[in-house]
Protein backbone atom coordinates (compact mmCIF):
# COMPACT_ATOMS: atom_id res chain seq x y z
CA UNK A 1 0.00 0.00 0.00
CA UNK A 2 2.77 2.40 0.85
CA UNK A 3 4.34 1.85 -2.61
CA UNK A 4 1.22 3.14 -4.38
CA UNK A 5 0.40 5.89 -1.89
CA UNK A 6 3.22 8.33 -2.78
CA UNK A 7 2.65 8.31 -6.59
CA UNK A 8 -1.08 8.96 -6.02
CA UNK A 9 -0.33 11.94 -3.86
CA UNK A 10 2.05 13.33 -6.48
CA UNK A 11 -0.52 12.86 -9.22
CA UNK A 12 -3.19 14.63 -7.11
CA UNK A 13 -0.90 17.57 -6.40
CA UNK A 14 0.00 17.91 -10.07
CA UNK A 15 -3.65 17.97 -11.08
CA UNK A 16 -4.42 20.54 -8.37
CA UNK A 17 -1.64 22.81 -9.54
CA UNK A 18 -2.80 22.51 -13.14
CA UNK A 19 -6.37 23.40 -12.23
CA UNK A 20 -5.23 26.32 -10.08
CA UNK A 21 -3.11 27.68 -12.91
CA UNK A 22 -5.99 27.50 -15.37
CA UNK A 23 -8.32 29.27 -12.90
CA UNK A 24 -5.71 31.98 -12.35
CA UNK A 25 -5.31 32.51 -16.09
CA UNK A 26 -9.07 32.77 -16.51
CA UNK A 27 -9.46 35.28 -13.70
CA UNK A 28 -6.58 37.35 -15.01
CA UNK A 29 -8.20 37.45 -18.45
CA UNK A 30 -11.56 38.56 -17.00
CA UNK A 31 -9.85 41.28 -14.90
CA UNK A 32 -8.02 42.62 -17.92
CA UNK A 33 -11.26 42.82 -19.89
CA UNK A 34 -13.02 44.62 -17.03
CA UNK A 35 -10.12 47.02 -16.65
CA UNK A 36 -10.17 47.74 -20.37
CA UNK A 37 -13.94 48.24 -20.30
CA UNK A 38 -13.69 50.47 -17.25
CA UNK A 39 -10.99 52.53 -18.95
CA UNK A 40 -13.30 53.09 -21.92
CA UNK A 41 -16.18 54.01 -19.65
CA UNK A 42 -14.06 56.68 -17.83
CA UNK A 43 -14.44 59.26 -20.67
CA UNK A 44 -17.41 61.56 -19.96
CA UNK A 45 -19.74 62.55 -22.83
CA UNK A 46 -19.97 66.37 -22.93
CA UNK A 47 -21.27 69.22 -25.07
CA UNK A 48 -19.01 72.20 -25.71
CA UNK A 49 -19.47 75.72 -27.04
CA UNK A 50 -16.85 78.30 -28.10
CA UNK A 51 -15.78 81.32 -26.09
CA UNK A 52 -16.85 84.29 -28.25
CA UNK A 53 -16.45 88.04 -28.20
CA UNK A 54 -19.59 90.15 -28.48
CA UNK A 55 -21.31 93.22 -27.02
CA UNK A 56 -22.96 92.79 -23.64
CA UNK A 57 -25.01 95.09 -21.42
CA UNK A 58 -25.82 95.26 -17.74
CA UNK A 59 -29.61 95.44 -17.63
CA UNK A 60 -31.90 96.11 -14.67
CA UNK A 61 -35.32 94.46 -14.90
CA UNK A 62 -38.24 96.37 -13.34
CA UNK A 63 -42.02 96.10 -13.16
CA UNK A 64 -44.31 99.07 -12.78
CA UNK A 65 -47.43 100.93 -13.86
CA UNK A 66 -48.22 103.59 -16.44
CA UNK A 67 -49.53 106.94 -15.22
CA UNK A 68 -50.72 110.07 -16.99
CA UNK A 69 -47.99 112.69 -17.02
CA UNK A 70 -50.50 115.35 -15.96
CA UNK A 71 -54.10 115.47 -14.76
CA UNK A 72 -56.53 118.37 -14.76
CA UNK A 73 -59.87 118.37 -12.93
CA UNK A 74 -62.45 120.56 -14.65
CA UNK A 75 -64.67 122.06 -11.94
CA UNK A 76 -66.85 125.19 -11.64
CA UNK A 77 -65.86 128.15 -9.50
CA UNK A 78 -69.50 128.79 -8.61
CA UNK A 79 -72.44 126.62 -7.65
CA UNK A 80 -75.43 125.94 -9.88
CA UNK A 81 -77.30 123.45 -12.04
CA UNK A 82 -75.36 121.80 -14.89
CA UNK A 83 -77.17 122.99 -18.00
CA UNK A 84 -74.89 121.34 -20.58
CA UNK A 85 -71.91 118.97 -20.49
CA UNK A 86 -70.16 118.88 -23.84
CA UNK A 87 -67.64 116.03 -23.45
CA UNK A 88 -67.79 112.37 -22.56
CA UNK A 89 -65.36 109.63 -21.58
CA UNK A 90 -62.42 109.31 -23.99
CA UNK A 91 -63.16 112.52 -25.92
CA UNK A 92 -60.22 114.73 -26.96
CA UNK A 93 -60.22 118.25 -25.52
CA UNK A 94 -58.26 121.29 -26.62
CA UNK A 95 -57.01 123.75 -24.04
CA UNK A 96 -59.52 126.56 -23.53
CA UNK A 97 -62.56 124.53 -24.64
CA UNK A 98 -65.83 125.10 -22.75
CA UNK A 99 -66.56 121.71 -21.20
CA UNK A 100 -69.78 122.59 -19.35
CA UNK A 101 -72.30 125.39 -18.83
CA UNK A 102 -74.22 126.08 -15.62
CA UNK A 103 -77.64 127.69 -15.46
CA UNK A 104 -76.90 131.44 -15.23
CA UNK A 105 -80.31 132.98 -14.54
CA UNK A 106 -79.36 133.83 -10.96
CA UNK A 107 -76.12 135.43 -12.08
CA UNK A 108 -77.88 137.44 -14.81
CA UNK A 109 -80.15 138.85 -12.13
CA UNK A 110 -77.16 139.76 -10.01
CA UNK A 111 -75.65 141.63 -12.96
CA UNK A 112 -78.88 143.63 -13.44
CA UNK A 113 -78.90 144.56 -9.76
CA UNK A 114 -75.28 145.65 -9.90
CA UNK A 115 -75.97 147.75 -13.00
CA UNK A 116 -78.88 149.45 -11.19
CA UNK A 117 -76.66 150.13 -8.16
CA UNK A 118 -74.10 151.67 -10.49
CA UNK A 119 -76.69 154.01 -11.97
CA UNK A 120 -77.77 155.07 -8.47
CA UNK A 121 -74.14 155.75 -7.56
CA UNK A 122 -73.74 157.86 -10.71
CA UNK A 123 -76.86 159.87 -9.82
CA UNK A 124 -75.64 160.40 -6.26
CA UNK A 125 -72.30 161.59 -7.59
CA UNK A 126 -73.95 164.12 -9.91
CA UNK A 127 -76.11 165.35 -7.04
CA UNK A 128 -73.06 165.73 -4.81
CA UNK A 129 -71.25 167.70 -7.50
CA UNK A 130 -74.20 170.05 -7.88
CA UNK A 131 -74.40 170.59 -4.13
CA UNK A 132 -70.70 171.43 -4.03
CA UNK A 133 -71.16 174.03 -6.75
CA UNK A 134 -74.11 175.59 -4.90
CA UNK A 135 -72.28 175.75 -1.60
CA UNK A 136 -69.17 177.06 -3.32
CA UNK A 137 -71.12 179.99 -4.80
CA UNK A 138 -72.83 180.57 -1.45
CA UNK A 139 -69.48 180.70 0.34
CA UNK A 140 -68.11 183.14 -2.21
CA UNK A 141 -71.11 185.42 -1.78
CA UNK A 142 -70.77 185.52 2.01
CA UNK A 143 -67.05 186.17 1.66
CA UNK A 144 -67.82 189.19 -0.52
CA UNK A 145 -70.49 190.46 1.90
CA UNK A 146 -68.24 189.90 4.86
CA UNK A 147 -65.48 191.97 3.26
CA UNK A 148 -67.99 194.83 2.88
CA UNK A 149 -69.22 194.38 6.45
CA UNK A 150 -72.71 193.37 5.38
CA UNK A 151 -72.85 189.75 6.69
CA UNK A 152 -71.96 188.46 10.09
CA UNK A 153 -69.08 186.09 10.89
CA UNK A 154 -71.54 183.37 11.93
CA UNK A 155 -73.19 183.39 8.54
CA UNK A 156 -69.80 183.07 6.88
CA UNK A 157 -68.88 180.15 9.13
CA UNK A 158 -72.15 178.40 8.35
CA UNK A 159 -71.61 178.83 4.60
CA UNK A 160 -68.09 177.45 4.90
CA UNK A 161 -69.36 174.42 6.89
CA UNK A 162 -71.98 173.67 4.25
CA UNK A 163 -69.32 173.81 1.55
CA UNK A 164 -67.01 171.41 3.40
CA UNK A 165 -69.90 169.00 4.07
CA UNK A 166 -70.81 168.95 0.39
CA UNK A 167 -67.17 168.27 -0.51
CA UNK A 168 -67.14 165.30 1.87
CA UNK A 169 -70.36 163.98 0.38
CA UNK A 170 -68.83 164.29 -3.09
CA UNK A 171 -65.87 162.19 -2.02
CA UNK A 172 -68.22 159.57 -0.55
CA UNK A 173 -70.23 159.50 -3.79
CA UNK A 174 -67.06 158.98 -5.80
CA UNK A 175 -66.10 156.06 -3.57
CA UNK A 176 -69.59 154.58 -3.85
CA UNK A 177 -69.36 154.82 -7.63
CA UNK A 178 -66.03 152.95 -7.62
CA UNK A 179 -67.56 150.33 -5.34
CA UNK A 180 -70.59 149.94 -7.62
CA UNK A 181 -68.36 149.51 -10.66
CA UNK A 182 -66.29 146.88 -8.85
CA UNK A 183 -69.44 145.04 -7.77
CA UNK A 184 -70.69 145.01 -11.35
CA UNK A 185 -67.38 143.58 -12.59
CA UNK A 186 -67.48 140.97 -9.82
CA UNK A 187 -70.93 139.69 -10.71
CA UNK A 188 -70.02 139.71 -14.40
CA UNK A 189 -66.97 137.55 -13.59
CA UNK A 190 -69.12 135.22 -11.50
CA UNK A 191 -71.56 135.00 -14.41
CA UNK A 192 -68.64 134.08 -16.71
CA UNK A 193 -67.79 131.24 -14.33
CA UNK A 194 -70.98 129.50 -15.41
CA UNK A 195 -68.91 128.49 -18.45
CA UNK A 196 -66.43 125.88 -17.22
CA UNK A 197 -63.29 125.86 -19.35
CA UNK A 198 -60.42 123.41 -19.67
CA UNK A 199 -57.65 125.88 -18.89
CA UNK A 200 -54.88 123.55 -17.76
CA UNK A 201 -51.30 124.84 -17.27
CA UNK A 202 -48.47 123.86 -19.58
CA UNK A 203 -47.76 123.96 -23.30
CA UNK A 204 -49.69 120.87 -24.43
CA UNK A 205 -52.78 121.72 -26.43
CA UNK A 206 -54.58 118.39 -26.50
CA UNK A 207 -55.72 116.04 -23.73
CA UNK A 208 -58.39 113.39 -23.18
CA UNK A 209 -61.32 112.83 -20.82
CA UNK A 210 -60.36 110.09 -18.36
CA UNK A 211 -63.43 110.31 -16.12
CA UNK A 212 -66.83 112.02 -16.15
CA UNK A 213 -68.31 112.61 -12.69
CA UNK A 214 -71.69 114.32 -13.32
CA UNK A 215 -74.49 114.58 -15.89
CA UNK A 216 -76.58 117.49 -17.13
CA UNK A 217 -79.30 118.51 -14.70
CA UNK A 218 -77.31 117.86 -11.53
CA UNK A 219 -76.78 120.61 -8.96
CA UNK A 220 -73.14 121.11 -8.10
CA UNK A 221 -71.22 123.23 -5.64
CA UNK A 222 -68.15 125.28 -6.39
CA UNK A 223 -65.08 123.09 -6.99
CA UNK A 224 -67.18 119.97 -7.61
CA UNK A 225 -65.25 117.77 -10.11
CA UNK A 226 -66.98 117.51 -13.47
CA UNK A 227 -64.33 115.87 -15.64
CA UNK A 228 -60.85 114.43 -15.20
CA UNK A 229 -58.70 115.40 -18.19
CA UNK A 230 -55.33 113.70 -18.69
CA UNK A 231 -52.23 114.16 -20.79
CA UNK A 232 -51.42 110.93 -22.66
CA UNK A 233 -48.40 111.90 -24.74
CA UNK A 234 -45.87 111.37 -23.40
CA UNK A 235 -47.00 108.95 -20.71
CA UNK A 236 -45.15 108.12 -17.49
CA UNK A 237 -43.97 104.67 -16.44
CA UNK A 238 -43.53 104.59 -12.67
CA UNK A 239 -41.25 102.10 -10.91
CA UNK A 240 -39.86 101.60 -7.41
CA UNK A 241 -36.25 100.54 -6.89
CA UNK A 242 -34.29 99.23 -3.93
CA UNK A 243 -31.35 100.88 -2.21
CA UNK A 244 -28.99 98.41 -3.89
CA UNK A 245 -29.88 99.58 -7.43
CA UNK A 246 -30.36 103.27 -6.63
CA UNK A 247 -26.74 104.34 -7.13
CA UNK A 248 -26.60 102.71 -10.58
CA UNK A 249 -29.29 105.00 -12.01
CA UNK A 250 -28.92 108.42 -13.59
CA UNK A 251 -31.21 110.74 -15.53
CA UNK A 252 -31.73 110.24 -19.28
CA UNK A 253 -30.86 106.54 -19.20
CA UNK A 254 -32.45 104.58 -22.06
CA UNK A 255 -35.33 102.35 -20.98
CA UNK A 256 -37.07 99.64 -23.02
CA UNK A 257 -40.63 98.74 -22.06
CA UNK A 258 -43.15 96.02 -22.85
CA UNK A 259 -46.72 95.41 -21.77
CA UNK A 260 -48.89 92.32 -21.99
CA UNK A 261 -51.71 94.52 -23.28
CA UNK A 262 -49.75 95.07 -26.53
CA UNK A 263 -47.82 91.82 -27.17
CA UNK A 264 -44.85 91.88 -29.51
CA UNK A 265 -44.30 95.64 -29.38
CA UNK A 266 -41.41 97.36 -27.60
CA UNK A 267 -41.49 101.00 -26.49
CA UNK A 268 -38.61 103.38 -25.82
CA UNK A 269 -38.37 105.77 -22.91
CA UNK A 270 -35.97 107.94 -20.91
CA UNK A 271 -35.45 108.04 -17.17
CA UNK A 272 -36.50 111.61 -16.29
CA UNK A 273 -36.96 111.77 -12.52
CA UNK A 274 -35.42 109.94 -9.56
CA UNK A 275 -36.87 110.52 -6.09
CA UNK A 276 -34.31 111.89 -3.61
CA UNK A 277 -35.90 109.97 -0.72
CA UNK A 278 -36.88 106.37 0.09
CA UNK A 279 -40.18 105.16 1.44
CA UNK A 280 -39.64 104.35 5.11
CA UNK A 281 -41.74 101.17 4.99
CA UNK A 282 -40.73 99.67 1.65
CA UNK A 283 -37.18 101.09 1.51
CA UNK A 284 -37.73 101.87 -2.14
CA UNK A 285 -37.50 105.07 -4.19
CA UNK A 286 -39.82 106.18 -6.99
CA UNK A 287 -38.47 106.70 -10.48
CA UNK A 288 -40.35 108.06 -13.50
CA UNK A 289 -39.71 107.13 -17.12
CA UNK A 290 -41.08 109.34 -19.90
CA UNK A 291 -42.38 107.26 -22.82
CA UNK A 292 -43.32 108.61 -26.23
CA UNK A 293 -46.96 107.74 -26.99
CA UNK A 294 -47.75 109.34 -30.35
CA UNK A 295 -50.08 106.52 -31.36
CA UNK A 296 -51.78 106.55 -27.91
CA UNK A 297 -51.45 102.78 -27.53
CA UNK A 298 -50.24 103.09 -23.95
CA UNK A 299 -52.88 103.90 -21.35
CA UNK A 300 -52.52 104.95 -17.71
CA UNK A 301 -53.02 101.99 -15.39
CA UNK A 302 -51.35 99.42 -17.69
CA UNK A 303 -48.79 97.08 -16.14
CA UNK A 304 -45.36 97.35 -17.80
CA UNK A 305 -42.01 95.60 -17.62
CA UNK A 306 -38.86 97.62 -18.20
CA UNK A 307 -35.20 97.07 -18.95
CA UNK A 308 -32.81 99.83 -17.96
CA UNK A 309 -29.36 99.63 -19.56
CA UNK A 310 -26.95 100.45 -16.75
CA UNK A 311 -23.71 99.67 -18.63
CA UNK A 312 -22.63 98.70 -22.15
CA UNK A 313 -19.47 96.88 -23.27
CA UNK A 314 -18.64 96.59 -26.95
CA UNK A 315 -16.38 93.55 -27.45
CA UNK A 316 -15.75 91.23 -24.50
CA UNK A 317 -15.21 87.49 -24.04
CA UNK A 318 -18.39 85.71 -23.01
CA UNK A 319 -19.47 82.13 -22.38
CA UNK A 320 -22.87 80.56 -21.93
CA UNK A 321 -24.04 81.00 -18.36
CA UNK A 322 -24.55 77.24 -18.07
CA UNK A 323 -20.79 76.74 -18.56
CA UNK A 324 -20.08 78.19 -15.10
CA UNK A 325 -19.48 75.51 -12.45
CA UNK A 326 -18.41 75.46 -8.82
CA UNK A 327 -15.67 73.38 -7.26
CA UNK A 328 -14.69 73.83 -3.61
CA UNK A 329 -16.56 77.14 -3.31
CA UNK A 330 -14.83 78.57 -6.40
CA UNK A 331 -16.44 79.25 -9.76
CA UNK A 332 -14.82 78.31 -12.98
CA UNK A 333 -15.12 76.66 -16.38
CA UNK A 334 -13.91 73.43 -17.98
CA UNK A 335 -11.77 74.28 -21.02
CA UNK A 336 -11.49 71.67 -23.75
CA UNK A 337 -7.91 70.67 -24.53
CA UNK A 338 -6.52 71.16 -28.02
CA UNK A 339 -6.68 67.42 -28.75
CA UNK A 340 -10.39 67.39 -27.75
CA UNK A 341 -9.77 64.49 -25.35
CA UNK A 342 -9.50 66.09 -21.90
CA UNK A 343 -10.63 69.19 -20.04
CA UNK A 344 -8.84 71.70 -17.83
CA UNK A 345 -10.49 73.28 -14.79
CA UNK A 346 -10.04 77.06 -14.94
CA UNK A 347 -11.09 79.39 -12.11
CA UNK A 348 -12.58 82.60 -13.56
CA UNK A 349 -13.94 85.96 -12.48
CA UNK A 350 -17.24 86.88 -14.18
CA UNK A 351 -18.95 90.17 -14.88
CA UNK A 352 -22.15 91.18 -16.67
CA UNK A 353 -24.85 88.59 -17.34
CA UNK A 354 -27.26 88.98 -20.26
CA UNK A 355 -29.46 86.70 -22.38
CA UNK A 356 -27.93 83.48 -21.09
CA UNK A 357 -24.31 84.66 -21.42
CA UNK A 358 -21.80 85.90 -18.86
CA UNK A 359 -18.73 88.10 -19.29
CA UNK A 360 -15.30 86.64 -18.45
CA UNK A 361 -13.26 89.28 -16.67
CA UNK A 362 -10.16 87.21 -15.90
CA UNK A 363 -8.06 85.39 -16.82
CA UNK A 364 -7.97 85.88 -20.58
CA UNK A 365 -8.90 82.53 -22.14
CA UNK A 366 -10.01 81.20 -25.52
CA UNK A 367 -11.19 77.97 -27.05
CA UNK A 368 -14.19 75.90 -26.09
CA UNK A 369 -15.94 75.32 -22.76
CA UNK A 370 -18.10 72.47 -21.52
CA UNK A 371 -21.77 73.45 -21.25
CA UNK A 372 -23.36 70.04 -20.60
CA UNK A 373 -21.84 67.24 -18.53
CA UNK A 374 -19.49 69.29 -16.35
CA UNK A 375 -21.06 67.93 -13.15
CA UNK A 376 -19.19 64.67 -13.82
CA UNK A 377 -15.83 66.32 -14.55
CA UNK A 378 -12.72 67.27 -12.68
CA UNK A 379 -9.38 68.64 -13.82
CA UNK A 380 -7.85 66.55 -16.65
CA UNK A 381 -10.93 64.34 -16.99
CA UNK A 382 -11.26 62.46 -20.28
CA UNK A 383 -14.23 63.49 -22.40
CA UNK A 384 -16.14 62.30 -25.44
CA UNK A 385 -17.58 64.85 -27.87
CA UNK A 386 -20.57 64.42 -30.15
CA UNK A 387 -19.63 63.60 -33.74
CA UNK A 388 -20.71 67.03 -34.96
CA UNK A 389 -18.45 68.70 -32.38
CA UNK A 390 -15.43 66.57 -33.44
CA UNK A 391 -15.88 67.58 -37.03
Amino acid sequence: MSKFRIPLILIFLSLSLLIAYQVFQRLDSIGAKKKSKKSKQGAVPVVVEPIVKRPISLIKQLSGTLEAQAEFIASPKVSGIVDKLYFNLGDPISRGDVVAVLDKAEYEQAVLQAQAALEVANANLNEARSLVEINQRKLKRFNDLSSKGVSSASQLDLAQADYLASQAKLNVSKAELIQAKAELETVKIRRSYTKVKANWPGNDELRYVAERFVDAGETVDAKTPLLKIVKLNPVLAVFYISEKSYSDLSKDMLVKLKTDAIPGKEFQGRLRRIAPVFNVESRQARIEVEVNNDDLLLKPGMFVRAQIILEKKANVAVVPLKAISKREQQQGIFLLSKDNKTVIWQIVETGIKQDGFVELLSPEVSGKVVTIGQQFLKNNSSVILPKTAKQ
